[in-house]
């Protein structure tokens, strides 16, 4: 009894400091989250020993622009420093035998030169010396991959424009839409390469027209196997096919023959068979990635390995006894690392828990592999995982954000109108009590085959600071359930998803976090696609802000992409089905918004095309709804400049606070100083 006593005492101090800690804490900001050093691209050593890691930071506010670099560290956290000097290196690659670093560069070429050939090979000994550069390609070189006996590099490079000259010569420079090696914009051919590293003799190994997607080089260095597409036009990705290529004798042979797209593709480890990820072995299905497995010998057929496996498959691979493989995947919105046995077809998982890992690279006898790790509260980090699943951090890219205050997060689950299990994440501020009751913004992320992660995203942490409550639904539709919930919104977008959205805000309200007075809706892409639906179904919602959205299918059905509304969400097309496109466009029902909307859009949007924004914000405006539409020179549907991130982000959340709780909020005015003055390293923690 006295022994429980002691425990417990010890629980409330610890308790109690780390509250104490937790109110020292500043509020973020959008500044803070702009400030982040973001890691990436962990590329292990043959040895397991070191890891290789890109930095990407805002070094000046006037610049506008995001600077990379590319570091190495030992494996447990110590010895950092910077590996190359050029922010126009990327792509570092280790040599199987270690001896070397290939990377991909321009650090030679004049800024902006008109005839550059483009990145080229480079290559810098591990054991000390300047970087001396590989090839001299007429044209950029894209993708490299080392032999396994570290003589060879393959590579792929783009062709040569057979229009260069003419357009050089003020002939004209009009790009002929989906013909040649275009598609919606300039496009060019790409084949198969290899240089031999001793004595730097170059071979074309395919011809053709050609799009080159993933290559890895066999075991043995003798085959090469590759994915290709015959044409570059936006919807058709399901051309895709694999090919084996005979290095010796330049010559390719097709493995599949299907309307499936294939990539993530791998050898085993004894050369007789390939992998690759596809949703079929047929058709080009709504389905997550699926594992095959395809025998080159004896007229062999693809066998799916993953079967018995729920989650979104990323990177994997082979273990050396040819019994396992182990992929990094998305389960349930968590990011982890998986042992699939070949022989059962189970799936053991490695790591569990509320976080986000992405594992990029593996030594080759799988005792440590390489990634990125993140929680809900804390930024992305490299991190070197073992083959029984212990984390060790690499990095601690951040140390100043300790300073910070930080989101409650709660995964919950609730019933959807049909009975339908939904799964969300509910952030609450730091100071949070049973009993509070809060502004709830819905925020409903990208896709439709997105997912809400329990990875950390620095802008719920701001509005939770303001006293906002921010509820994630993984709503029909998102990935990482299960290919029924992934396929639960086809022919049917904008209907079960949008049950399961305002059932979750329902939850929110009955468990008396949510004021039901106080409701606004976010969401980019998808996101503001069904943010875009909600506000013409119900006027609930005080304020909205739209990001990259479509209100009518049928007009952007030539100008973005259109494969998943004609073969899963909507079905057909505009001219087959023209009452559901009709119906399932939120541009239809506009006489019925009354919510003070907010659109946001990039004027290089090609995925979700500007002009849909417009259709929606003029509709409001004809109709006297209070609107407002912020266009965004030069950006595509990913946002790049800082400048523009950091105007997006504080005129949505001013309209938001104005329009849903009567505040006046500004972001204020950023300063170059703000970078100058934060404490930098990338020591992990002790």
């Amino acid at each position: 009894m006295k022994l429980s006593a002691r425990i417990f005492s010890a629980v409330v101090i610890v308790c109690v400091a780390a509250t104490a800690s937790a109110q020292d804490r500043r509020a973020p900001t959008l500044d803070d989250l702009l400030n982040l050093v973001q890691v990436s691209g962990a590329e292990i050593s043959p040895d397991g020993a070191q890891v290789i890691y890109t930095k990407s930071e805002l070094k000046k506010w006037s610049d506008n622009k995001r600077v990379s670099s590319i570091w190495v560290a030992y494996a447990d956290g110590t010895g950092h420093r910077q590996l190359l000097g050029s922010d126009k290196d990327r792509a570092p690659s280790w040599s199987p035998d270690g001896r070397h670093i290939a990377f991909l560069s321009t650090r030679d070429q004049a800024e902006g030169a008109r005839d550059a050939p483009g990145a080229q090979i480079w290559l810098l000994p591990t054991s000390g010396g300047e970087a001396t550069k590989l090839t001299e390609h007429k044209t950029a070189i894209r993708a490299i991959k080392w032999s396994e006996d570290a003589s060879k590099i393959f590579f792929t490079a783009e062709e040569e424009d057979p229009l260069k000259e003419s357009r050089k010569n003020s002939l004209g420079d009009g790009i002929f839409v989906d013909e040649g090696p275009n598609g919606q914009g300039r496009g060019t051919y790409s084949n198969v390469w290899v240089i031999t590293v001793a004595d730097k003799q170059t071979r074309r190994l395919t011809t053709g027209d050609n799009f080159i997607g993933d290559f890895q080089p066999s075991p043995d260095g003798t085959r090469v196997v590759y994915t290709r597409r015959p044409t570059n036009q936006r919807n058709q990705q399901n051309l895709a096919e694999v090919y084996i290529l005979n290095v010796a004798a330049a010559s390719s042979v097709q493995l599949t023959k299907n309307e499936a797209p294939e990539s993530n593709i791998a050898w085993s480890p004894d050369g007789k068979a390939v992998t690759y990820v596809a949703p079929s072995d047929k058709t080009w299905e709504l389905a997550q990635g699926n594992l095959y497995i395809h025998p080159l010998e004896g007229g062999g057929r693809p066998t799916i390995l993953s079967a018995k496996f729920q989650g979104d498959i990323g990177r994997y691979f082979w273990h050396p006894s040819a019994r396992a493989i182990v992929v990094s995947a998305n389960l349930r919105g968590r990011g982890g690392l998986y042992e699939l046995d070949l022989s059962t077809g189970n799936a053991k998982a490695l790591t569990t828990g509320d976080v986000a890992l992405s594992i990029s690279s593996a030594t080759k006898d799988l005792s440590r592999l390489a990634g990125t790790r993140s929680l809900p509260s804390e930024p992305g980090e490299i991190t070197v995982v073992d083959a029984s699943g212990k984390t060790t951090a690499v990095t601690d890219a951040n140390p100043w954000f300790t300073q910070v205050q930080t989101s409650q997060m709660r995964p919950m689950t609730w019933r959807s109108k049909d009975g339908l299990g939904i799964e969300g994440l509910l952030w609450l501020p730091a100071s949070y009590k049973t009993g509070d009751k809060l502004p709830l913004v819905l925020s409903i992320h990208g896709g439709p085959a997105g997912v809400w992660s329990t990875s950390f995203r620095g802008i719920n942490h701001v509005y939770t600071s303001l006293g906002w409550a921010v509820l994630e639904p993984n709503v029909r539709g998102s990935t990482s359930y299960g290919d029924p919930l992934l396929r639960g919104n086809m022919k049917d977008i904008g209907g079960g998803d949008y049950w399961d959205a305002m059932t979750g805000v329902d939850a929110v309200i009955a468990q008396g976090i949510g004021d039901p007075d106080q409701l606004a809706v976010r969401g980019w892409s998808y996101g503001g696609i069904l943010g875009g639906w909600t506000v013409t179904q119900t006027p609930r919602f005080k304020a909205a802000s739209l990001g990259a959205m479509v209100s009518d299918w049928a007009s952007e059905y030539a100008m973005g992409f259109n494969h998943d509304v004609r073969l899963w969400y909507i079905g057909g097309t505009p001219w087959e089905n023209p009452e559901g496109y009709r119906k399932q466009s939120s541009y239809t029902y506009i006489d019925k918004v009354t919510t003070p909307t907010l659109l946001l859009h990039g004027e290089q949007d090609e995925t979700c095309t500007i002009g849909q924004s417009m259709m929606f914000y003029q509709g409001l405006k004809d109709r006297g709804v209070t609107s407002r539409f912020i266009r965004f020179p030069r950006e595509p549907h990913g946002f790049r400049e800082p400048h523009h991130i950091r105007m997006r982000d504080a005129e949505e959340i001013s309209w938001l606070m104005k329009h849903t709780r009567g505040i006046d909020w500004q972001a204020g005015e950023r300063k170059d100083e703000e970078t100058k003055k934060l404490p930098t390293t990338t020591t992990a923690h002790p």
